[in-house]
């Protein structure tokens, strides 16, 4: 799990930066991706080609059987995918730091010089304490990331299928090629165990496409609602007899 420390790291900051639904995308992302990859994969799939029995003892045919039915291991092809997913949300929390650090300069200069007016320009996106306002260029950014991760976990979801063909674990492979002389059975270890994982990590990557479109719906009514109370404020009205009253006024002093 130390490996995966640096991550989770910066992760946790990006929670302070985002929704309600954002946080569930995290908390969906350490506890059933991260932390279950960490923990159990490894001991259950292992050094996949030495555990698969073969009904041959021809030199590299059972290499040749293994690199045919299986490009990339899983447990490679999910560590890619967290890693390549996580991406966009790392950027986005560049993109939050960055606008933080600028602001913070900003104060710091009004501080030291005031206008008789007050503040020069008052921040736009955070607060002293940190905390920032999804609006503007950080919407904007925050929006893209939530895109970017959709169309990665579909890839990915699409790029799987194609990379191994099926989606349940096989309990037999059989190759016919160099350089096995004839057609080989090759039988893999824990087949529905493994199947079980493939499914489960199927659905989480499901469930991360689900949340972000249900995040960026979440965001849209939102600002729509916000949008709509800010004009239906009732701006400041005048009764008409007061109207009535002061152009009388006007009139009676020309």
């Amino acid at each position: 799990m130390g490996e995966w420390s640096f991550l989770s790291a910066l992760l946790d900051k990006v929670q302070s930066h985002s929704t309600v639904v954002g946080k569930v995308w995290m908390s969906v992302l350490f506890l059933f991706r991260i932390f279950i990859l960490a923990a159990g994969i490894d001991t259950i799939w292992g050094d996949e080609q030495s555990n698969m029995d073969c009904n041959t003892l021809s030199p590299g045919c059972r290499n040749a059987c293994y690199d045919r039915s299986f490009p990339m291991s899983h447990t490679r092809f999910w560590v890619l995918q967290i890693l390549t997913v996580s991406t966009p949300t790392l950027i986005y929390l560049g993109h939050v730091l960055l606008v933080i650090r600028k602001e913070n300069k900003m104060r710091r200069r009004q501080e030291q010089k005031l206008s008789k007016n007050g503040m020069l320009k008052a921040p736009k996106y955070s607060d002293e304490f940190g905390k920032v306002q999804l609006k503007g260029v950080l919407l904007f950014s925050y929006m893209m990331q939530l895109l970017l991760k959709i169309i990665l976990e579909a890839a990915f979801l699409v790029g799987q299928y194609f990379l191994y063909g099926f989606i349940l674990m096989p309990a037999k492979i059989s190759f016919s090629d160099y350089p096995c002389p004839s057609v080989v059975h090759c039988f893999i270890s824990r087949p529905t165990e493994k199947s079980i994982f493939i499914i489960f990590m199927m659905a989480m990557a499901v469930l991360s496409v689900i949340l972000n479109i249900v995040e960026m719906l979440h965001l849209f009514c939102s600002k729509l609602r916000e949008k709509k109370r800010k004009n239906s404020i009732p701006h400041e009205t005048y009764p008409l007899d007061k109207l009535n009253y002061n152009a009388g006024e006007k009139a009676t002093l020309c």
